[in-house]
């Protein structure tokens, strides 16, 4: 007797479970990858979303029993990160910029024409599972912008018109090489390897980025130094961090040097997601060399034998690149064992990539990410210089540091002290955009005016100048005179232009405002909440309905955001206190004067929302 006909759901359910088979063999397949180690989550999931464009809810357990860790640690790490997600997100997965400079440069007119030849809502993924559409911040190419990633592949200077062709040719199932016809990039951006449209832009070397970099001169010359004898000279540089934080480079070494305990870490945190910021991005494609070499003479320094390469999300298309580097840095025995000749100096480097969080360019917030967690910033004391990764004594640097040190070692201390000024020696790397004729990357020393900075990029009727991203400060022309130091305007990297077109409140410090509340990781209740009322009296004010009390209470709300763990909650009421101070009359023109509060408040809007919620009819007399 022959077995019965299938039934069309009989062959679904068939055909659904040799999926799930195969897809729980895929994920077993990436954890045995990574050793089954559970501190390598972050590259088990960054892998799981990229074969599936999401990470399947039933494959948890899987990940789950073969870690030994709890469902609920894996979920809690998925839903931090932006670029984790639980849901499909389509074959082709669209994230375009939602900053500042985005919207400046044409960012609503782009988004519009996804929405509209996609047939979709921001968001939203087409009805046929093919194309997702989702807004991301940035993504540093503040110089190149509207930008969008799609696939992990970037795609700049977008219009359009040029969104009707993308949006064509995915329906059409291209290969999203076969997508990308502006032609290549500059320098190693052309690279097969990396095979990306993104231009440098470098408008400016000075002796850090000069060309004529010799690799491995710098360790063929501290193998003949004694450890405390290279961090001496790294302390008489005086070079301080330049990730923002500014502090002093070689003594965060000594205390590193010193801690106890036999296996150290150096990490370099290429994790630049300040708005405006991008000079990191072009070090990893044009300097990546000098990089590593600045991690090894780390490690020699202070006694460790491994590196970890923090790199944010947005930055996956460069990997295959960085890989093809610290391969070639292994075999010229600048990285790995004995490194040139030295018995004793053992030291290799590997690349932790993140799934999209400001946050975790803190120091401790990007360890705790890199061990697999949600990238929270951890209490201190104790500093990761005494028990970071792993809990063992760990330096994080950022990539323009270590890039510095490696000229320090070369030229020496007082070469490096003769630039900048007494308190802020050397030179800084910036990353210039907005109202300019010349956006991108300029290498200058400390001590530049504000006004050179504007003369040099070409930059005329200009209303403002943000120093520093959203956490640094928005400045009037009266202080154009002010200098880029550690002692005045101290800078991450980002120099944002606007111009006096520009509405400063609602296209600036309102975009600003919401980046923080979008960034919080949520920890501190100061920053979970604070922000979020200070978004909402500063709509009133846009929306003509402000008093002056409520400029007032924001200046006393933003006191309390002081007390939050780390930066970004410290920080996230810059762009609102900084444009009260600086720009006061473009408030003034806004609030309804002579009134203590708002006499057109509609009760019924304000609470439809929570009726709506409950399903409650409300009663408002």
């Amino acid at each position: 007797m022959k077995p019965p006909i299938p039934e069309i759901t009989d062959e679904l359910e068939i055909g659904e479970q040799v999926y799930q088979v195969t897809m729980v063999e895929i994920v077993h397949g990436i954890i045995k990858k990574y050793g089954s180690n559970p501190t390598r989550l972050m590259d088990i999931l960054i892998d799981i979303q990229s074969e599936f464009r999401y990470i399947p809810p039933l494959v948890l357990a899987e990940i789950s029993k073969e870690l030994n860790i709890s469902n609920i640690d894996i979920e809690q790490t998925i839903s931090f990160y932006h670029f984790f997600s639980t849901t499909p997100t389509g074959k082709y997965t669209v994230y375009l910029n939602n900053s500042a400079v985005a919207y400046m440069m044409g960012r609503e007119e782009v988004a519009q024409t996804f929405e509209r030849e996609v047939g979709c809502k921001f968001g939203e993924v087409s009805a046929d599972g093919m194309i997702g559409l989702f807004s991301t911040s940035c993504i540093g190419m503040s110089d190149q912008e509207p930008a969008a990633l799609i696939n992990g592949k970037l795609f700049t200077r977008l219009t359009p018109f040029r969104v009707k062709e993308i949006v064509r040719d995915l329906k059409a199932l291209k290969h999203i090489d076969e997508i990308i016809v502006e032609g290549l990039g500059d320098g190693a951006n052309a690279l097969p390897e990396v095979h990306s449209m993104v231009q440098n832009n470098i408008r400016k070397k000075g002796p850090i980025l000069a060309d004529g970099y010799k690799a491995g001169e710098a360790l063929k010359k501290i193998v003949k130094m004694k450890p405390d004898d290279v961090i001496a000279e790294v302390k008489a540089s005086n070079i301080r961090g330049r990730g923002g934080a500014g502090f002093p480079t070689g003594m965060k070494w000594e205390i590193c040097r010193n801690s106890p305990g036999d296996e150290k870490y150096i990490f370099c945190n290429a994790d630049e997601g300040e708005p405006g910021t991008f000079k990191d991005r072009v070090i990893l494609t044009e300097y990546p060399k000098m990089l590593m070499e600045g991690m090894a003479l780390a490690g020699y320094a202070v006694g460790a034998k491994e590196g970890i390469l923090y790199v944010r999300h947005e930055y996956g298309y460069l990997q295959k690149h960085l890989e093809k580097v610290i391969e070639g840095g292994r075999k010229k025995n600048y990285l790995g064992k004995n490194i040139c000749g030295r018995e004793d100096f053992d030291f290799d480097i590997r690349i932790q990539f993140g799934a999209g969080s400001y946050v975790c360019g803190e120091e401790s917030a990007l360890i705790e990410s890199a061990e697999g967690k949600r990238g929270e910033p951890r209490d201190r004391p104790p500093f990761p210089v005494e028990s970071g990764y792993l809990g063992k004594p760990t330096i994080v640097n950022n990539v323009e540091t270590l890039c510095s040190i490696v000229k320090v070692i070369v030229h020496g201390a007082q070469w490096y002290r003769s630039m900048g000024t007494k308190e802020s020696s050397g030179t800084k790397v910036v990353s210039i955009s907005g109202d300019c004729k010349y956006p991108g990357v300029y290498e200058i020393e400390w001590g530049f005016s504000v006004n050179d900075v504007l003369e040099m990029i070409g930059a005329s009727d200009v209303q403002a100048v943000q120093v520093g991203g959203p956490s640094g400060t928005l400045i009037a022309p009266n202080e154009f005179n002010r200098t880029l130091s550690y002692t005045d305007l101290s800078t991450g990297g980002s120099i944002i232009i606007f111009g006096k077109h520009r509405d400063l409140l609602k296209d600036v410090v309102l975009n600003f405002t919401n980046f923080f509340i979008d960034e919080s990781c949520g920890s501190c209740s100061t920053c979970r909440n604070i922000p979020i009322h200070l978004r909402t009296k500063l709509e009133k004010i846009l929306n003509a309905r402000g008093v002056d009390k409520d400029i007032q209470e924001m200046l006393e709300w933003a006191k309390i955001l002081k007390a939050s763990r780390c930066g970004l909650g410290q920080t996230a009421a810059n762009p609102i206190v900084s444009s009260i101070k600086n720009f006061r009359p473009l408030y003034d023109q806004k609030i309804q004067h002579g009134k203590d509060f708002d006499s057109s408040f509609d009760m019924l809007k304000a609470v439809q929302e929570s009726c709506d919620a409950v399903s409650r009819v409300p009663h408002v007399h």
